[in-house]
This record gives structure tokens, C-alpha cells and sequence, in this order.
């Protein structure tokens, strides 16, 4: 079984985080009003659930089936305005200190992006292509 070791970086941050007594990642990312001492913990938070919305809309939209550019808007609307909502009103962060709403409401888009047209166009072709 391969193991992945952790580098110096991921070693610092998981001494500081103990340090300070802080909940791991995850259990912060599902607990309203957290403390992110380090921005970028909270970044890798926003990156993957974008990518767990790209999954789960692609699926979503792969049965219904959405089609076209009404697929696309939807998908990009809802995803930036769910993430909106969560760093605004669940996390309530300070967006200026990430560099302003805008580069939290981008963090990992295009990525989760291509993501989602993968599934949706692989499970739309499975489900109704002949």
C-alpha cells in the first residue's frame, strides 16, 4: 500500500495548527465562523468543494438532461453563488484579507469547471446516447 509522506510545508502547517489547538481542516471547513490563521487552508477548502459541486451538478445535469448553453449558465451561477454564500454568510471571512470577494468567488473555477462539463457530458452520453 502506497503512502504518500507529507512534505516540510504540510509538516509546519499541521504543528501550527496543533499548536494553536485548532480543529483539523475539515472539521473547521463544516463549523460556521472558524479561525483560518493560514489563507491558504482556507483556499484548498473553497478549491475542493467546488470540485464536489462540479461532480455532483454534472451528475445532476447528465440525468435530467440539461442541454446547451442553459446547462452552463446554470452551472456557473450556482456555483459561484453557493460558494458566495458560503464564505460570506457561513465562514463570514473577511474577503479583503484573500485578496477581495472576487479571488475567493475564482479560487478553483475553471478547474471545477472542466470538471463538470467531464461528467455531465459523460454521463449525458451513457444515459441517452444510442
Amino acid at each position: 500500500m502506497a503512502t504518500r509522506r507529507r512534505t516540510n510545508a504540510e509538516n509546519s502547517q499541521a504543528s501550527a495548527s496543533a499548536s494553536l489547538g485548532l480543529p483539523s481542516v475539515w472539521q473547521r471547513a463544516f463549523t460556521v465562523k472558524s479561525q483560518w490563521p493560514e489563507k491558504d487552508e482556507f483556499l484548498d477548502v473553497i478549491y475542493w468543494m467546488r470540485q464536489v459541486i462540479a461532480i455532483v451538478f454534472g451528475l445532476i445535469w447528465g440525468l435530467v438532461p440539461l442541454r446547451g448553453f442553459l446547462g452552463i449558465a446554470l452551472f456557473c451561477a450556482l456555483n459561484a453563488g453557493i460558494l458566495y454564500i458560503y464564505f460570506t454568510s457561513i465562514q463570514q471571512v473577511d474577503e479583503d484579507e484573500f485578496g477581495g470577494p472576487w479571488e475567493l468567488t475564482k479560487e478553483g473555477f475553471m478547474s471545477s469547471f472542466a470538471l463538470f462539463l467531464v461528467v455531465w457530458i459523460i454521463v449525458y452520453s451513457a444515459v441517452f446516447f444510442d
